[in-house]
């Protein structure tokens, strides 16, 4: 099943539903990485999207977070408040300039692969008059998860530095 998801509907859809419901593993893909703050349940009460990550960190589900820039200082301080990703051998960041997709991939099994970025404009949980217009793909097709993780998989392992252009202006090359 493959089928067209756009603005609220993806981060109802992933950032509420699905990403939650990780079990082994989940990689995500964005240029932009910004404080993304999600809900919890709770009435009106958000927390930090690096947050829930650190829940599942310590549930046990290895994630991949590839990023194309360094996040700003309000993420960087978010970030420091969650030790379990600090510490954590099941937490991996890698930072690419050229990395321009965006994606979540939950378990192999499923994925968004769109253009929204890991921000509240973007993947849709700012309010309505503030968000981005924002288009992708929520599928369970096979072979279009496992297209998408080859090329997650190439550019986080560095199998793209040694050809890179950007290599001498990079700030943390991979490989």
């Amino acid at each position: 099943m493959t089928e067209l998801i756009t603005n609220r509907e993806i981060y109802e859809r992933f950032l509420l539903e699905a990403i939650p419901q990780s079990r082994k593993f989940l990689w995500l893909g964005t240029a932009d990485l910004k404080d993304l703050r999600v809900h919890t349940g709770v009435r009106r009460t958000m927390i930090p999207f690096i947050g829930l990550l650190s829940q599942l960190v310590e549930r046990g589900v290895e994630i991949r977070l590839l990023h194309a820039k360094e996040p700003g200082p309000i993420f960087r301080k978010s970030f420091d408040q969650y030790p379990a990703l600090v510490e954590s051998e099941r937490f991996e960041r890698a930072l690419c300039p050229r990395v321009h997709f965006k994606c979540v991939i939950i378990d192999g099994k499923r994925a968004f692969i769109g253009s929204a970025n890991l921000t509240g404009a973007g993947i849709g949980s700012r309010h309505e008059d503030k968000r981005n217009f924002e288009a992708g793909v929520d599928t369970r097709d096979p072979a279009m998860i496992n297209g998408m993780m080859d090329l997650f998989d190439r550019v986080f392992l560095g199998d793209a530095c040694g050809s890179c252009r950007l290599r001498d202006v990079c700030p943390d090359p991979i490989a």
